[in-house]
């Protein structure tokens, strides 16, 4: 997906509640023609979108039940 209609997406999802994942398989761009260099980089502009319109961040522990995943 072309940058930025996966930001727009990512975006979008955010603030009608919806939970992301963020990953350089999905879309390598932090924006049109800039490569990230980690995937934290992408994850970076996630968390900045989500506090931008009050979300919360889930922590690892938070994320795992959110998503019934057991450490």
């Amino acid at each position: 997906m072309d940058p930025p209609n996966y930001w727009a997406m990512v975006a979008h999802t955010i603030a009608i509640g919806g939970h992301v994942r963020i990953g350089m398989e999905d879309c390598p761009f932090v924006q049109p023609g800039v490569y990230a260099k980690t995937n934290a980089e992408l994850v970076e502009r996630a968390v900045r979108i989500a506090r931008d319109v009050g979300r919360d961040i889930a922590s690892p522990d938070e994320a795992r039940k959110i998503t019934g995943l057991t450490q």
